[in-house]
């Protein structure tokens, strides 16, 4: 017996099997290339905040999910034994001007109120991080405490196993689907469904990252010059990415990367001459809305979407889970507006 079948073994796609397998569900996890295959095989591994001001529903969902981080990772890595890489190591940012200073300041009252102590967005000197501080024309940065890190390939895998630990099963190649079935299907997904139903309902944007072998111990990841540099707990450092809306080969590295590279190097001056282990290219899945889009599958009784995490996934994927497992198997709908199917198919079918 199987009662849930998600189509897609990427970080959507596990999270939402690994919830319904925790209630109890009989859940089927097929793939037909690999555990992580699309992007949620990558390299950077930045889970981030949005930042602390106008606050609405989607903001409070991701915060919700951030805090959940925790301890979902904990319990899912205890299941599988395999190290997700999860941290919550937080996040520098330098401040340039005077002006985004006296922001600052301002979102950090922000933080008060929306993160409710939960987590803090701080305006500190720039010397008290000493050379892993990003450079900065004030000499200021922000260091929020709620980011973290985790290593994208391990947490997929950890995943796999505690689906298969609770009962379930991940299946690469062609298998049946039975039971109501979840298409976590990425930027391929995607692209099937705006011929489906003759309209753009999304597409991909490629990245490019690499990992460099550099032992920076328990720092905060940096977002800096659009690049993030994110301590990994096994002596590496991934950087990233590019964001190429338009491209040819979706899965190879190019001369995009090398221009990052020396970018990094440029800005990060202490990771100047660190060996790269690894680079990477791949296509991360981005709706119209440029949410994640949730939800039933229009005009497909007993089938779902989950689908455009973009550059949030990693980040939203413990409370994706949950929200979805609550419209799969108890047919309850908790999902904010902005993130429905209906948000993406308004006025289309």
């Amino acid at each position: 017996m199987v009662d849930v079948t998600v189509i897609g073994a990427g970080i959507f796609g596990l999270s939402v099997g690994y919830a319904c397998a925790k209630r109890g569900a009989q859940v089927r996890v097929i793939d037909d290339v690999a555990v992580g295959a699309g992007s949620s095989g990558g390299l950077v591994g930045a889970l981030a905040p949005h930042t602390p001001h106008r606050w609405d529903a989607v903001k409070v969902f991701q915060l919700e999910s951030l805090l959940m981080a925790a301890e979902h990772w904990r319990a899912v890595d205890a299941l599988s034994g395999v190290s997700s890489g999860y941290g919550r190591v937080g996040r520098l940012q330098p401040i340039a001007t005077a002006r985004m200073l006296e922001l600052s300041h301002e979102r950090n009252l922000d933080a008060q109120v929306m993160w409710q102590g939960a987590a803090e967005w701080n305006v500190v000197k720039a010397d008290a991080f000493g050379d892993w501080a990003p450079r900065t024309k004030t000499g200021y940065l922000v260091h929020d405490t709620l980011s973290a890190r985790m290593r994208p390939r391990a947490a997929a895998r950890s995943l796999a196993g505690a689906i298969a630990e609770l009962g379930g099963e991940v299946l690469i190649g062609d298998h049946a689907a039975k039971g109501k079935v979840v298409w976590a299907t990425g930027y391929r997904g995607l692209r099937a469904l705006c011929e489906e139903f003759g309209f753009e309902v999304g597409n991909g944007v490629k990245g490019q990252s690499a990992v460099l072998r550099y032992d920076a111990g328990e720092v905060p990841q940096l977002f800096a010059d659009g690049i993030y540099v994110v301590p990994h707990s096994d002596g590496t450092v991934a950087v990233g990415s590019t964001s190429e809306r338009y491209f040819e080969t979706p899965d190879q590295v190019d001369g995009q990367l090398d221009d990052l590279l020396e970018k990094v190097f440029t800005a990060f001056p202490f990771l100047a001459g660190a060996e790269v282990l690894e680079r990477w290219a791949g296509v991360r899945p981005r709706s119209n809305t440029m949410a994640p889009m949730l939800g039933i599958y229009p005009e497909r009784a007993g089938h779902y979407i989950v689908n455009g995490g973009f550059k949030t996934g990693f980040g939203m994927a413990p409370k994706i889970g949950q929200v979805m497992a609550d419209l799969v198997l108890e047919g309850r709908n908790s999902i904010p507006d902005a993130f429905g199917v209906a948000a993406v198919f308004s006025g289309k079918i």
